[in-house]
């Protein structure tokens, strides 16, 4: 029998990185505010969190100004994407084996 576990990405195995991915999958970007609301995790958590998505370059981050507030902004990137998909697809393929 095939490893059914070999396609489940490392880089998503914490809640709150499967969390910002699948925000990130359904919209085209989301604000650190939006993120930080819909997971219910604080500021340095979610930092922590998206450093290293980015490191993984699974997402690309923006910051900019909105007047005189500042703004970081995320997007998921192709390769992130291509990567969230295999791992759900190796999640479905392990849920069907049980």
């Amino acid at each position: 029998m095939k490893n059914i576990i070999q396609n489940i990405n490392k880089a998503f195995d914490h809640r709150i990185r499967l969390g910002i991915m699948s925000i990130l999958m359904v919209n085209e970007s989301a604000d650190f505010n939006l993120l930080k609301e819909l997971l219910g995790v604080t500021d340095g958590n979610l930092a922590s969190h998206t450093k290293a998505l980015e490191s993984e370059s699974y997402i690309s981050i923006e910051k900019q100004f909105i007047g005189k507030k500042p703004n970081t902004r995320y997007i998921a990137t192709k390769d992130g994407k291509k990567a969230f998909k295999e791992h759900i697809e190796a999640l479905e393929k392990l849920i069907q084996k049980s």
